[in-house]
């Protein structure tokens, strides 16, 4: 496989997303630090984190678990231009700069505006943001400069014709998503190559779900190939396309962060018969209809009433796929989920939540099915 960024040590970036919490919103730094001195004692390199994950605490934990106590060429890192932090032009610059101080270091290896589709676009062409970014690569203060893209297939196209500076596309790419009509997975990939762009991969496991949602038969299916974990799968999966030179994974704990080292150290492609068995999985779990949910949480940023639309929709979809499990949903939803309540009938129709999603999901149906589910029907009862 081809580098184009030779600098990147392996195909596996460690993703800052889903890092291990004590408690909400605060990262439990010591399991970070055992997670990083793995992923870089085992040939790594590449860390991905945004001014917006985990209220800020990614950025801050980067420099406490990493820059503070590893010389800058041991690592490569990237960070992201988020929306909600700039209205001006002018307000560009200085962000950069805070998130240079918080990560503690003197300038980004990639900087990518962050979670671009047609309508952030505009938003972000209008005020300088990209022209901003390719003042900041001539100045030196990053190295590359690319998208994340959550968007249709002919907007991507727009973005690259009108900014050929762009060297690095990053897109949601799993084998569920691949011929999705919704993500467009294949037909993205396909703009990037046309395009000849370098192509990073996030969602390889659309956030779990494709490990904590799989439908029994599929787990059989993977089970008959005799080796490898249904993780392992997915995340090998977005290596058989030509010009994807990394595939990130939001590491949660030190034996997910071990696992996913493993199966990515030695790089291999999936065979021709692993590749059918994806297949014929990914069919089953498109069979099942559930919310098609990442846990991104995106959808929260700013919601008027502090609703958990990430965790409801699991509860739906905790009921669709074990569904022995109804009871037991029921009452996590009232008991701990909602206790102190932010439920989903709280919801005023804002609309918010839905221009924030990457996935496009109608939220506020959804969170509608959420009340007939958990909040209309007579409550279950512990036996």
């Amino acid at each position: 496989m081809g580098r184009r960024f030779p600098e990147l040590k392996g195909i596996l970036g460690f993703g800052t997303l889903r890092l291990p919490l004590i408690e909400d919103g605060v990262v439990d730094i010591e399991e970070e630090k055992r997670m990083v001195d793995y992923y870089l004692e085992n040939g790594f390199n590449y860390f991905d984190t945004s001014h917006n994950y985990i209220g800020g605490a990614s950025e801050r934990s980067i420099k406490e678990c990493l820059t503070d106590r590893y010389p800058r060429d041991r690592y490569i890192l990237g960070n992201k231009l988020s929306r909600a932090y700039f209205n001006r032009k002018e307000d560009i610059r200085p962000l950069f700069e805070s998130q240079l101080a918080i990560c503690g270091v003197d300038y980004f290896d990639f900087y990518l505006m962050h979670s671009q589709n047609g309508q952030r676009y505009e938003r972000f062409k209008r005020l300088g943001a990209y022209d901003t970014a390719i003042e900041l690569k001539k100045e030196g203060r990053i190295r590359h400069f690319g998208i994340s893209f959550h968007d249709k297939a002919a907007v991507l196209e727009k973005i690259l014709q009108e900014y050929p500076e762009i060297e690095v596309v990053q897109i949601q790419f799993n084998y569920v998503d691949y011929d999705s009509a919704s993500v467009e997975s294949r037909k993205v990939y396909d703009v990037c190559r046309k395009y000849d762009k370098a192509i990073f991969i996030m969602e390889p496991l659309r956030g779990g779900c494709l490990v904590n949602h799989l439908p029994k038969e599929a787990e059989e299916e993977f089970a008959r190939l005799g080796g490898g974990s249904p993780a392992s799968y997915a995340l090998r999966f977005p290596g058989n396309f030509e010009g994807v030179e990394m595939i990130l994974s939001g590491f949660s704990n030190l034996e997910q962060t071990m696992e996913n080292v493993n199966t990515m150290k030695d790089y291999q492609p999936l065979s021709e018969k692993e590749m059918e068995t994806v297949f014929k999985v990914r069919d089953l779990f498109k069979a099942q209809d559930m919310i098609a949910c990442t846990s991104c949480r995106y959808c929260m940023e700013g919601c008027p009433k502090g609703i958990l639309i990430p965790d409801i929709f699991a509860c739906l979809n905790a009921e669709t796929s074990f569904t022995s499990w109804k009871w037991s949903t029921e009452i996590y939803y009232h008991e701990s989920l909602t206790i102190n309540g932010n439920k989903a009938s709280d919801c005023i129709g804002c609309g918010q939540c839905e221009a924030n999603c990457p996935q496009g999901l109608p939220i506020r149906d959804l969170l509608k099915v959420a009340v007939e589910e958990f909040e209309k029907k007579e409550r279950a009862v512990i036996r």
